[in-house]
């Protein structure tokens, strides 16, 4: 199984932090937050992890060469241009161990899911993809009927809805920063070079199966993206929960 890690974006809400350092090198309970979420997918199976790269990407990579990890970690490097999740998924592509599912996780968030739950649901249903949701408060919702298949979108602030299969009875979720694909679905994706995996999705939910995995609602979940975020994650497993 492949993965990849998501460890390229600008980490501008976590200012002053991330002006000497990237989002991905901010200290977490002791380590790096690029440390954890590599050490996170310890023990899944996971036998090559992509790490994307861009802002201060030299730090990232003189990180990764520096530690003996516990699987292969390879670069993809969008130093060129931030390609956001889709593109960055596509700039990747050639990196991935071919056939194999690759799991997908953003490097801020932290979470005490267990994900061998969510990759056996992802392989017992067969789905092309399955994105990692739960019942929190969020300004942006994705939309699932009941079978949880993706089938629309919704912007809480704008009023803004995307409806891509109608639906009947609609489960409201906010979307965890981890998902799960089949490599065929790369292949789905040319057209742009830069552009949101969760619109391609979207895009792809008509003919394909996009599903929701809904997690506990006692599970812990936090985007470490402020630092207020950040140090409240530590709080939390500094306690020991």
């Amino acid at each position: 199984m492949n993965a990849m890690i998501f460890a390229a974006g600008l980490g501008t809400r976590l200012r002053p932090l991330t002006n000497q350092l990237p989002k991905a090198l901010a200290p977490f309970n002791g380590q790096p937050l690029l440390g954890h979420a590599i050490n996170s997918l310890k023990g899944l199976g996971i036998e090559r992890i992509v790490v994307n790269v861009h802002h201060f990407a030299t730090q990232i990579i003189d990180y990764i060469e520096s530690n003996d990890w516990w699987t292969e970690v390879l670069i993809s490097n969008e130093s060129d241009e931030l390609l956001d999740t889709g593109g960055g998924l596509l700039r990747a592509q050639s990196l991935f161990i071919p056939n194999k599912s690759i799991l997908v996780r953003n490097v801020d968030i932290v979470t005490s899911t267990n994900l061998e739950s969510f990759i056996y649901s992802h392989q017992q249903n067969a789905n092309d993809a399955t994105l990692m949701v739960k019942n929190r408060n969020t300004s942006r919702y994705l939309q699932f009927n009941n079978d949880m298949q993706l089938c629309g979108w919704r912007n809480a602030k704008t009023s803004e809805h995307i409806e891509v299969l109608a639906c009947d009875h609609i489960k409201e979720m906010a979307f965890s920063g981890i998902h799960m694909i089949e490599p065929h679905l790369l292949d789905k994706l040319g057209g742009k070079r830069v552009f949101s995996i969760i619109k391609a999705y979207l895009q792809l939910a008509q003919d394909m199966q996009i599903r929701g995995f809904s997690v506990a609602d006692d599970d812990a979940w936090f985007d470490v993206g402020t630092i207020e975020k950040l140090r409240q994650a530590e709080q939390y497993y500094k306690s020991g929960k």
